[in-house]
C-alpha cells in the first residue's frame, strides 16, 4: 500500500515572525541558513530592533575574554572548569594583535575596542564591526594613561556615541563621535576643568541611566567627584561621592564605579582591613542617598587589583581579579569561588555584553 505524504502545515508569515522574535540570538543566527526569506528577515535592522526590545527582560548576558583564544561564557552559567565557552569571531584583527587591544566599553551588544590609535565597534554575536575615524586630538596626545573612554546609546536620536577626553594635566573639553553623523564633536566644560581621577591608567566609564560616569578630579572643588556625560543632552555634569569616601580619604586608584543591580555604585579597596566596601546611590543624582550596602572580605585572595563586573540574576557578584581570574561572591559578601580557568590577563581584557542582532547606523558595517 502506497504511503500518503502528509503536507506540512502552512504558517502565515506574520506568525513566523512572531515565533522568531521570541528566540535567542544564537538560534536566530543559525536559522539564517534555513531559507532566503528567513535570512533576509533575521538580517533586517527592523527585526533586530524589535527582537532586542521584545526580549529585554530575558536578554542573555555574556562574559567576554579577548585574551587568546577570544571566547565568551554565559553570565548565568557555572564558572567551574567544565563550563562551556563559545569562541568569538575576531577575524578582522590579526591574532598577534589581541594582546594590544583593550575593551573600552559595552552597550546594546556592541563592544568598544581600542588598539592605539584605532577604535572599533564590534558585535561579538553577529561579527559586525566598524572602525571609528581617528579623533583629531589623538594626533596631538599619545599618552593613553590619562584618557577617559566611554560608549553609550542615545535613545532619542537612535545614535551611538564614543566619548573621549585627554588629560595630560587638566582638561576643559571632551570629544564624542556620533555614529549617525559620522563625525567628532567637541564640547566644553562650562564650570571648571577636570582631570582623570585615577593615576597612571585610562578610565573606562560606567554606563547607567542614559549617561556615562567616571571618577574624576574637579579642579574647582579640589576633590574627586563623579563626572558624567548625558548621552541625550550631550552635556557634562558631576555628582559628589559618599561622605565616607572623603572622610576616610580612600586612594582613588583602588576605587571604581559600576552598576550594582539597579543602582550606580562605588567600590573601594581597603588594604588595611583586606576588604572591598560598596556604596549605592539609591536615588540618582541625590548625593544624600548614598548608602554603604556591602563589604567583601578579600582575606582569601591576594592583594592584586580587583573590580566587580556584574550581578547575576540570583544576586551573586562576579568580579575580575588580576592574580586569579574570576571570583564570585554571594549577596552577603561571602566568597563562593575562584575560577582561574577564566584568566584576566590585563586591564581591559574582560567585559560584560548583551547578545543582540543589532547593527550600527550607516552603510559601512562589515562582517
Amino acid at each position: 500500500m502506497e504511503k500518503k505524504t502528509i503536507p506540512l502545515p502552512h504558517l502565515h508569515h506574520e506568525l513566523i515572525v512572531q515565533i522568531l522574535l521570541r528566540l535567542p540570538v544564537n538560534s536566530l543566527i543559525r536559522f539564517k541558513c534555513v531559507c532566503k526569506s528567513w535570512f533576509f528577515l533575521i538580517s533586517d535592522p527592523l527585526f533586530a530592533n524589535s527582537h532586542f526590545h521584545l526580549t529585554a527582560a530575558t536578554h542573555t548576558r555574556r562574559i567576554l575574554f579577548i585574551s587568546p583564544p577570544p571566547r565568551s561564557i554565559d553570565l548565568e552559567a557555572s564558572l567551574a572548569y567544565d563550563s562551556i565557552s563559545s569562541s568569538v569571531n575576531l577575524d578582522f584583527l590579526l591574532p598577534e594583535s589581541y594582546y594590544d587591544f583593550e575593551i573600552k566599553g559595552s552597550c546594546r551588544g556592541f563592544i568598544l575596542l581600542h588598539c592605539a590609535p584605532t577604535l572599533y565597534l564590534w558585535n561579538p554575536s553577529t561579527g559586525f564591526h566598524k572602525q571609528i575615524p581617528l579623533c583629531p586630538s589623538w594626533l596631538e596626545e599619545d599618552d593613553d594613561d590619562e584618557r577617559l573612554y566611554g560608549f553609550g546609546y542615545d535613545q532619542l536620536t537612535d545614535d551611538y556615541l564614543v566619548v573621549l577626553s585627554f588629560f595630560p594635566y587638566i582638561s576643559s573639553h571632551f570629544e564624542f563621535f556620533s555614529l549617525r553623523a559620522n563625525t567628532w564633536i567637541q564640547i566644553e566644560c562650562t564650570d571648571s576643568p577636570f582631570a582623570n581621577g585615577i593615576d597612571d591608567k585610562p578610565s573606562v566609564g560606567s554606563l547607567y541611566n542614559g549617561a556615562i560616569h567616571w571618577l574624576a578630579y574637579r579642579a574647582g572643588l579640589g576633590k574627586n567627584v563623579i563626572l558624567a556625560f548625558d548621552l541625550t543632552e550631550r552635556q557634562l555634569f558631576d555628582m559628589l561621592l559618599p561622605d565616607d569616601y572623603y572622610n576616610y580619604n580612600y586612594d582613588p586608584n583602588n576605587c571604581g564605579l559600576w552598576v550594582f543591580g539597579e543602582f550606580l555604585s562605588l567600590y573601594a579597596m581597603d588594604y588595611n582591613d583586606n576588604t572591598i566596601e560598596m556604596w549605592v546611590m539609591n536615588e540618582y543624582k541625590v548625593n544624600s542617598s548614598w548608602t554603604k550596602t556591602l563589604v567583601l572580605s578579600v582575606d582569601d585572595i591576594s592583594d592584586e587589583s580587583f573590580s566587580p563586573l556584574c550581578c547575576t540574576k540570583s544576586g551573586d557578584i562576579i568580579g575580575a581579579h588580576s592574580g586569579i581570574g574570576l571570583v564570585k561572591y554571594d549577596d552577603n559578601g561571602q566568597l563562593l569561588g575562584r575560577f582561574s580557568k577564566w584568566n584576566v590577563t590585563w586591564d581591559g581584557s574582560v567585559a560584560i555584553y548583551t547578545e543582540s542582532l543589532l547593527s550600527l547606523p550607516g552603510d559601512n558595517e562589515q562582517v
